[in-house]
C-alpha cells in the first residue's frame, strides 16, 4: 500500500507561484509513476502533468505547458508540481495520484492511489 500527502496549496494571485508536493510513504518501489490531476468546483477532474517514478519522462495537459513543471526527488519519495504564472483558471483542488503499471497518463482509472488533495486558489 502506498499513501500519498499532498501540501503547499494556498491562495495566491494572479501572476504568482506556487510549488505543491506529493509526499508517497515506503513501498515507493512499486510505483511506477505519478501525476497531479485537479478538480475546480462543478467541473470534471482534469489531468494536469505526470511523471515517470524512474527516467525523464513527463507530461502536461495543454492548459499548463510552459508555466508548471512536474519533478521528483527519489531519495525523498516526493513528487513536486512548481506552478508559475498562475491564473484564475487554475483555481481547483489539486490531487497527487500514483500508478503501479505505465498508465493512460490522462486517464484517472490508470492510478492506484489517491492524495486527499490541497486547495489551490487564485486571485485575479
Amino acid at each position: 500500500q502506498v499513501q500519498l500527502l499532498e501540501s503547499g496549496g494556498g491562495l495566491v494571485q494572479a501572476g504568482g507561484s506556487l510549488r505543491l508536493s506529493c509526499a508517497a510513504s515506503a513501498r515507493t518501489s512499486i510505483i511506477y509513476g505519478l501525476a497531479w490531476f485537479r478538480q475546480a468546483p462543478g467541473k470534471e477532474r482534469e489531468f494536469v502533468a505526470g511523471i515517470a517514478w524512474s527516467g525523464t519522462s513527463t507530461l502536461y495537459a495543454d492548459s499548463v505547458k510552459g508555466r508548471f513543471t512536474i519533478s521528483r526527488d527519489n531519495a525523498a519519495k516526493t513528487a513536486y508540481l512548481q506552478m508559475d504564472t498562475l491564473e484564475p483558471e487554475d483555481t481547483a483542488v489539486y490531487y497527487c495520484a500514483a500508478a503501479r503499471f505505465a498508465p493512460n497518463w490522462r486517464n484517472d482509472r490508470s492510478y492506484n492511489y489517491w492524495g486527499q488533495g490541497t486547495q489551490v486558489t487564485v486571485s485575479s
